[in-house]
């Protein structure tokens, strides 16, 4: 089966963001787009309910993304169900699914909505979030749209994500930021006074080393990506929510079926689509 990206939509303004960001994707990798929506009516349903509606989700997205991105080939499906199975039922083994953060639905301040969340803990393979507002879209000092940002802990490095991050970057010919979050360990809590500076930068050598360590076997694999290795005093969370603003694109990784602290984090709070690659 060929590889696809695939979008789902809602009508929503949230989800034809989602629906843009997909095709411009698509176009960059060379792949067709598959535009999906689900809803709880039959065309037949729909057409008694109301016979005079207008042009059906997702003839008017594909209409309006083929008019703007017209070099790729894009389908749209519509299917009766739950948009949760539908997509699960959609997707191939090698297509990468891209979502709004949130639908239509939902409740006001809820900044990832039960879709986007069962989607990530059900599908086997990539996932991509995309928030309403880009943080490129906002004029903003110190932003660079050329990267591509890997959200990694060295000490546990996920082979999925960081293959996909290396990919992505190669794919657009950017930058690779690459994020180890630390903290101080243990002992620095039992000190009576504030931690030396040699001790301090003793422990973050030894942090830079073992992020070097983790990225070499990528870094021979992928030897045309430039990579920027940072590592960073604060928490996972904060450092990528942070580096959000001023990336293309944010991958994480998910080492069980439910999100962890900080990717979930990074899902709610993110500036850039972030892509959620399981172990």
């Amino acid at each position: 089966m060929r590889q696809r990206v695939m979008v789902g939509i809602d009508g929503s303004r949230r989800s034809l963001v989602a629906a843009d960001w997909a095709a411009r994707e698509a176009a960059l990798r060379g792949l067709p787009l598959r535009v999906v929506h689900a809803s709880p009516f039959s065309d037949e349903e729909l057409a008694a309910l109301w016979p005079y509606r207008p042009l059906l989700l997702p003839s008017r997205a594909v209409a309006e993304l083929t008019a703007r991105h017209p070099a790729i080939h894009i389908e749209g499906k519509r299917l009766s169900g739950d948009l949760i199975p539908v997509l699960l039922d959609m997707a191939g083994p090698e297509d990468v699914v891209v979502l709004g953060t949130r639908g239509a639905g939902g409740f006001a301040g809820k900044t990832l909505g039960s879709v986007a969340q069962g989607m990530i803990e059900s599908l086997p393979h990539p996932v991509v979030l995309v928030p309403s507002v880009l943080a490129w879209d906002v004029p903003e000092r110190g932003r660079r749209p050329d990267t591509v940002t890997l959200g990694i802990d060295a000490r546990a490095p996920a082979d999925g994500a960081i293959d996909f991050a290396f990919d992505a970057a190669q794919q657009r010919n950017a930058r690779l930021h690459v994020v180890h979050a630390w903290s101080l360990p243990p002992a620095a809590d039992r000190m009576p006074f504030a931690v030396p500076e040699k001790d301090r930068a003793t422990w973050e050598d030894h942090e830079v080393q073992v992020l070097s360590d983790a990225l070499r076997p990528w870094r021979e694999k992928y030897p045309n990506v430039r990579v920027l290795e940072d590592v960073v005093l604060f928490s996972a969370a904060d450092a990528l929510v942070w580096a959000s603003a001023r990336t293309e694109l944010l991958v994480v990784g998910r080492a069980t079926a439910a999100l962890g602290p900080a990717a979930h984090a990074v899902a709610r709070h993110a500036r850039c689509p972030v892509a959620v690659v399981p172990s």
